[in-house]
């Protein structure tokens, strides 16, 4: 069983107490194998003199393992250092915090020389207290409402986070092991997963639990308490042996959403407590919280956390106050809310999912509560979606379907599924607000705190304006060069939204300029069009279906043919003519638009 320790030692005093704690003392498992404060306490000086010795003041890090990344980051802190968290190390990620930070640390691309100290034992040092004041952090907003936004942290806002944490729910950690689902790079697991244990001297399992299986196991091992997200809580399957986990947790927790009174209580009836939810945000930090109970199912209020203020104004917004924020003065959040008989108060929904749609104001939320209350759904995103200019905004939406929804959607398919949809906000949606773009999806995609975010919703949208290819026949020699490809084209092609609505067929403009885009890149053409001769479709290429493309190149009459075959027999032929004074263009392509490509 973990040691505890008490009192919680500061943050600005944690790397000396970190140090003074018996060496033999268990700091955590990796992989099943455990380690001690002095294997961190040595960790934790190799980084900060690998620190001490580079310029800049502000370092991105990212590392998988929560033991590394608690000695990682205590290090940065007392080389001086403020730590950038990012949720991954994606292009876009990385493109963000090269413009912000002097460094990368950790696990990030080759190409950003993320730095890491060598395994050896670096020289003893003398451990210093750091300010109250000290910039210890930048954080990003999750970025499920929007772009994520930078937030920082002062040393004093998560010092008042921990302690509130230890004050609260410390008597249900005591003598108790940590286990997440989530990760440390967000703000959530940072705290439940790092910063607190390390705090209370409470062993940490080093890696997060990605499966159910993975989580069963780690649960069973010994008295621990669990920090996960409503994504991971919701989807506990119930044919796993859960007896090990109802006999050694000592509470759950779950932030990073809402958790459905349903949810909670099949993950309490499975885990043997039901989960204590925490509200709060990158930059308010921990608000409130609450935990469901079967005989008060009608209860959806939260308790203010101490030493957190909240009102609300005449429109309903809630706002707080508290140590956990930047300044001292009153935070307007997104959220609105009402104040309940017991002085707690009930979330009704964010207020800032307003847009405008030719100049309406449309409520996302009203749309998707219109969605939620089908038999069809059961889960549903919408989103407003990017337009070229002087085109009309689109809202998607996302949709994972109810038993009934799925079986309509087995039947009769996308379009009839489409269709019930929109009758039902008929009555209750804007015209325009209709959504035009639709997902149905097994689950929502979530990131590694378990959020889903904008970014991973567009993600879905995003459409191929090429077909799958593989080249299965080329025969290069003498003046009439032959090329064979096999094509398959995805069903969410650019080219089939509105061509046409519940029949898409791949437009013949789009085959012509095919047959030029696969005979560039493999042929010397000539740059310039002329003409097209004996153009024909017999029959349509449709999605996910597959066609052969075959070309042959006749260099003494400048004239490409092209013919699109598939088991079912040609679909469409036809010659390309070319200048022939024209300088030719190598394989690989030419800048200069064909009139195919021009109308596409």
């Amino acid at each position: 069983m973990p040691e505890t320790h008490s009192p919680v030692a500061s943050l600005a005093r944690l790397a000396l107490a970190m140090h003074a704690r018996p060496a033999a003392l268990a700091v955590g498992w990796r992989d099943g194998a455990v380690l001690d404060h002095g294997h961190f306490a040595a960790r934790m000086q190799a980084w900060a003199g690998m620190l001490e010795c580079q310029s800049g003041h502000d370092f991105a890090l990212y590392l998988d393992d929560s033991i590394e990344f608690g000695a990682a980051l205590l290090g940065a802190w007392q080389a001086g250092k403020t730590v950038w968290l990012t949720a991954d190390t994606l292009p876009a990620s990385c493109a963000s915090l090269a413009a912000s930070v002097d460094g990368f640390l950790g696990q990030f691309p080759a190409r950003h020389a993320p730095l890491s100290p060598p395994a050896a034992s670096a020289p003893a040092r003398a451990w210093k207290v750091l300010a109250e004041d000290f910039p210890a952090l930048v954080v990003y907003t999750s970025g499920s409402t929007g772009a994520a936004q930078a937030i920082p942290k002062k040393l004093s806002q998560l010092a008042s986070e921990v302690a509130t944490l230890e004050q609260l729910f410390g008597s249900h950690a005591d003598g108790a092991a940590v286990v997440a689902t989530v990760s440390h790079q967000h703000i959530y697991g940072l705290l439940f997963k790092v910063l607190w244990p390390l705090a209370a001297g409470r062993a940490v399992h080093a890696h997060s639990a990605d499966y159910p299986e993975q989580l069963s196991a780690l649960l069973a091992r010994g008295p621990c308490v669990l920090a996960a997200s409503p994504a991971h809580l919701k989807r506990l399957p119930e044919h796993l042996d859960w007896s090990g986990a109802r006999a050694q947790l000592r509470a759950v927790f779950s932030s990073g959403g809402p958790l459905a009174l349903d949810s909670a209580l099949a993950a309490g009836s499975l885990l043997g407590r039901v989960p204590c939810e925490i509200y709060g945000s990158s930059e308010t930090g921990g608000v409130a919280w609450r935990q469901r109970a079967p005989e008060r199912p009608d209860d959806e209020s939260w308790q203010g956390f101490p030493g957190v203020d909240w009102r609300l104004q005449d429109d309903g917004a809630l706002e707080v106050r508290s140590a956990h924020l930047a300044g001292d003065g009153w935070l307007r959040l997104a959220d609105h809310a009402r104040q309940t008989d017991a002085g707690r108060f009930q979330l009704l929904g964010r207020s800032d999912r307003i847009v405008k749609i030719e100049e309406k104001r449309i409520s996302l939320n009203a749309i998707e509560a219109a969605l939620l209350a089908t038999p069809l759904v059961a889960e549903a995103r919408v989103l407003l979606c990017d337009a070229p200019a002087g085109e009309r905004q689109k809202v998607a939406a996302f949709i994972v379907c109810s038993a009934a929804g799925r079986a309509l959607l087995g039947a009769q398919g996308k379009l009839a599924l489409n269709r019930q949809l929109q009758l039902a906000l008929g009555g209750q949606v804007e015209a325009v607000a209709l959504p035009r773009r639709w997902r149905y999806l097994e689950q929502l995609p979530i990131n590694a705190q378990g959020k889903t975010t904008q970014a991973l919703l567009l993600a879905l949208l995003e459409q191929p304006r090429l077909p799958h290819v593989e080249l299965i026949e080329s025969a290069s020699g003498g003046d009439t060069p032959r090329l064979l490809f096999e094509l398959r084209v995805p069903a969410n092609l650019f080219y089939f939204d509105g061509h046409f609505t519940g029949a898409p067929l791949l437009p013949g403009v789009v085959q012509v300029e095919w047959a030029l885009h696969f005979a560039r890149q493999h042929l010397a053409l000539p740059a310039h069009f002329r003409a097209m001769h004996a153009l024909k479709f017999q029959q349509p290429v449709l999605p996910d279906r597959p066609v052969r493309l075959a070309l042959e190149y006749d260099a003494l009459k400048a004239s490409l043919q092209f013919r699109y075959l598939s088991d079912a027999g040609q679909h469409a032929s036809g010659r390309i003519l070319f200048h022939p004074n024209a300088a030719a263009v190598p394989g690989g392509g030419s800048d200069t638009p064909t009139p195919a490509a021009s109308a596409c």
